[in-house]
């Protein structure tokens, strides 16, 4: 009898109901079948009426190579090419899927070698009409957050027989259970909070011997971490997450792997690294990218080296690299209803490759959110990222629509703990705001506070709760899409030592043996729900004002640290003044006419106090003051 591997079960799809028998087409009998005990087809299913209708399958099997391939029968789809890679252990086969294929079908893939023959079945589906790619821009408050530390909801899968790493809760670098049942059952949390959407640091398989729980390693492309949870589940997070009215975003490692991916045992080319003659590391020097003078060498170095010795470097440059992380990308937001991605790392990846794969992925989905991580110094270098950068266009367009704005947490974090100077301090502020004209729309890009990789915020001011509050009320007032990360709204505290496991500690009350619970108001002390308090009217009132997500912006320069702007639009005017000196002060409003004419009082947007007059401002030293002008 013919011998039918159902690769599909395989990638645990198994939640679909049309598998039958009534969809299995009859070939000619075997003369010899053949176990497919290794057999791995990356992507292992596509869709209908895609405009990436063209998908090269990674087919990954012992000797493979020696084997002749082609289409059984099949309606609407055609066997474009097969390519077989260096090692004869892989073969790239490309189908293209007319717009009019029928769905569901199986598409049998028929590998023969003399008297040997075996059947790969390649599902085809329909597309799944619930929502996706739908954006993320400066009308959502982003709140990030790492599953392994937020919150245990599922204790069975701490561990796995297999697997390199178990729970070990006790070490900052270990993993420590949290899940992604932790994360729904906390759904309730984060949406009282106010925010729209939720950005997790990546989830997918990392099984690496050490600090897996960070997730940049990534071991499998297509399955989400088992300690973590299931496609299943991440997919039910996601669609949950949507009927709450928040979107999902994929935190994406395209420039590198885990060391214990796969391929690492056995490459698909001999070029599907960067490899060096004795392990090379990158620069981390991101302006040999921009540099009109770095030599060829700074380029590649740090184009090419790797970032870390486990994490190895992909060759992007070779199109079946390029291919499959393009299409595994896609397949994420068509399968789970991802609306955005944070783009890990990005000035390290190839430039040319990144171009295209943001080009592929906006052209299949118009609307998607996307937004790279730029760690570097200075506007100039950051903002030659972005999408239509207006002085580097005609040579270069990355088509990323935004970038991670680190020269304004950088700007803020001086702002708070500096002293005040003609370019220091707050003024920092100010000038990073003022170079705003070398991006095309500021406003696309990620502005924040602290990171996953970061000291904490509250603990970068000194644990100084009037600070915070000025850090705050900064990031959900100025321009871009304001992102929060997990426990800074509680004063979560932590600066690297002994281990950067001290910023991504867990969300207390996240465990079932934790003994204080600071998802609730009675687990929080008085500091603590002053703070919650506090960052949630501020994004509840960003989320009722237009002119807080879509306003436009005019500043003053600071004077004697303090800062003053307005964001406003036909509606409605903000008013905004930090205080960032160590002095209360009486501000003189005269100088703001322009803003300020035609408004007689204001409400306090904190506390609800109206303010009966606006020629002059108390404002207390190190504190923030919002103001609705009426």
């Amino acid at each position: 009898m013919l011998f039918r591997f159902l690769f599909f079960g395989f990638l645990f799809f198994s939640s679909c109901n049309f598998w039958g028998n009534p969809y299995r087409t009859a070939l000619a009998p075997r003369v010899v079948p053949v176990s497919n005990s290794d057999l791995r087809l990356e992507p292992a299913y596509w869709w209908v009426g895609m405009q990436h209708h063209e998908v090269e399958i990674l087919v990954h099997r012992t000797d493979v190579t020696s084997f002749a391939v082609k289409l059984g029968t099949s309606k609407g789809v055609k066997l474009l090419k097969v390519e077989k890679g260096d090692s004869p252990n892989y073969v790239f086969i490309t189908l293209d899927i007319d717009a009019k294929a029928p769905a569901p079908q199986r598409v049998p893939i028929v590998f023969s070698k003399n008297q040997e023959v075996f059947t790969a079945d390649f599902p085809i589906l329909q597309r799944n009409t619930a929502p996706k790619a739908q954006g993320v821009d400066s009308r959502d408050v982003v709140y990030m957050l790492m599953p392994d530390r937020f919150a245990n909801g599922n204790a069975a899968n701490d561990t796995i027989a297999g697997m390199l790493e178990g729970v070990n809760r006790n070490s900052p670098d270990g993993r420590h259970g949290g899940d992604l049942q932790g994360i729904q059952t906390h759904l309730d949390y984060l949406q009282d909070l106010g925010v729209t959407a939720l950005w997790l640091n990546p989830e997918l398989e990392n099984d690496q011997k050490r600090a897996s729980y960070h997730g940049y390693a990534v071991t499998n492309h297509y399955r989400v971490d088992r300690r973590i949870g299931t496609n299943e589940q991440y997919r039910d997070l996601s669609a949950e997450c949507h009927r709450r009215g928040i979107k999902m975003i994929r935190d994406i490692v395209l420039n590198h792997i885990g060391s214990n991916h796969y391929w690492m045992q056995d490459l698909p080319t001999k070029d599907w690294l960067n490899e060096w003659p004795v392990y090379t590391n990158t620069t981390f020097r991101a302006p040999t990218i921009v540099d009109p003078y770095a030599s060829e060498y700074d380029k590649k170095r740090f184009s090419d080296g790797w970032f870390d010795h486990d994490m190895p470097d992909l060759n992007q440059r070779n199109p079946h690299v390029a291919n499959y992380l393009i299409q595994q990308a896609i397949w994420w937001v068509e399968y789970a209803g991802l609306d955005g991605f944070r783009i890990d790392t990005y000035t390290y990846s190839d430039q040319a490759f990144m171009s295209k794969w943001c080009a592929e992925l906006r052209r299949e989905y118009p609307n998607i959110g996307m937004f790279g991580e730029i760690w570097e110094h200075g506007v100039l270098v950051q903002g030659f990222f972005a999408d239509n950068q207006p002085m580097v266009r005609a040579q270069f367009d990355s088509n990323l629509p935004g970038v991670i704005d680190f020269q304004m947490c950088f700007a803020i974090q001086e702002a708070l703990t500096r002293e005040q100077g003609w370019t220091e301090g707050i003024a920092r502020v100010y000038y990073t705001l003022a170079q705003d004209y070398f991006y095309q729309d500021p406003s696309k890009n990620l502005v924040f506070l602290d990171n996953h990789d970061m000291t904490r915020f509250y603990t970068v001011v000194g644990e100084n709760l009037d600070k915070y509050k000025s850090g705050l009320a900064f990031l959900l007032t100025t321009r871009g899409i304001p992102q929060i990360y997990y426990g800074t709204e509680i004063l979560s505290t932590g600066d690297g030592r002994p281990s950067w496991g001290t910023f991504r500690k867990d969300f207390p009350g996240g465990w079932p043996s934790d003994t204080i619970n600071k998802f609730v108001a009675e687990g929080r002390t008085e500091p603590e729900n002053e703070a919650f308090n506090f960052t949630r009217t501020l994004i509840h009132y960003r989320q009722s004002t237009p002119a807080l997500q879509t306003g436009k912006l005019m500043q003053f320069t600071p004077i004697d640290g303090v800062y003053t702007y307005f964001r406003y639009d036909a509606t409605k005017t903000i008013m905004v003044v930090l205080n960032t000196s160590n002095n209360d002060k009486v501000l003189d409003t005269q100088r703001f006419a322009e803003k300020i004419n035609g408004f007689t009082r204001a409400k306090n947007v904190v506390t609800g106090e109206t303010i009966s007059s606006l020629n002059s401002l108390a404002i207390a030293k190190n504190a923030p003051l919002i103001l609705e002008l009426q």
